[in-house]
């Protein structure tokens, strides 16, 4: 469970997958919406920010900063939830966080079942899967995210080869590629957490937030992990 301090405001938003889903961190307390609205993420999104502020007798303004999934996900998904994000906190004159939707996932299944040992496969189409190994610290921080990349099942079995002991799973990959099942001597428990949750994103966001670690919204960079350099914004851009 994160400490929160009662005085943080966040709201977390993300279309990076077939999902859309909005969480608000208000005096220590998380309350979070989260809906199946494949192709209707730009007539879905704004409708639950707006809800989720009402809830809470909240407005934009009244927010300390805006967070947004910077992928990888979704290329349109990704875009429309990042531009969003933008909009409102150009709106608001608030700043945004950016969280990994590979991260937020594995703190999905922390909030699920406690997992300590996380191994991230979302479907990226193509033959390859989103690929992250992450383990939480005593803190309650991740690491690896230095490991997120996009790679073929095989590659993520010979990954899975130079590991030990027992790992939850999360992400779309493990169904979309079921070869990732086998082939290795991995204990592996099915977690649920098979989409990005904004609600998951909070906590991730929250200690960034206390470290002052915030971005101006132009500033704001999606992740796609393949062929990632062809993304990025031209000089003068």
């Amino acid at each position: 469970m994160t400490n929160y301090n009662s005085t943080t405001r966040l709201l977390a938003l993300d279309t990076s997958t077939e999902a859309c889903s909005v969480a608000i961190l208000n005096n220590a307390a998380l309350t979070a919406d989260f809906a199946l609205t494949p192709r209707e993420h730009t007539q879905r999104i704004l409708p639950m920010v707006e809800q989720a502020l009402h809830a809470q007798n909240l407005t934009l303004q009244q927010l300390d900063a805006l967070v947004c999934c910077l992928g990888p996900g979704s290329f349109t998904g990704v875009r429309i939830g990042i531009g969003i994000a933008q909009g409102l906190a150009y709106g608001a004159k608030i700043p945004l966080i950016g969280v990994s939707s590979l991260e937020a996932l594995a703190q999905g299944a922390w909030r699920l079942h406690q997992s300590q040992k996380v191994l991230v496969a979302v479907d990226a189409r193509m033959g390859e899967v989103y690929w992250a190994v992450y383990q939480r610290g005593p803190q309650g921080e991740w690491s690896g995210k230095e490991t997120e990349q996009v790679i073929s099942p095989e590659r993520a079995i010979e990954k899975m080869s130079t590991l030990t002991g027992e790992w939850m799973t999360a992400g779309t990959g493990w169904q979309a590629y079921p070869q990732l099942l086998t082939g290795h001597s991995l204990q592996l428990r099915s977690g649920e957490s098979q989409l990005p949750q904004a609600e998951d994103m909070l906590p991730l966001a929250y200690p960034q937030w206390m470290a002052g670690q915030i971005t101006d919204p132009a500033l704001i960079e999606p992740v796609y992990l393949r062929n990632e350099v062809t993304w990025k914004k031209l000089p003068g851009r």
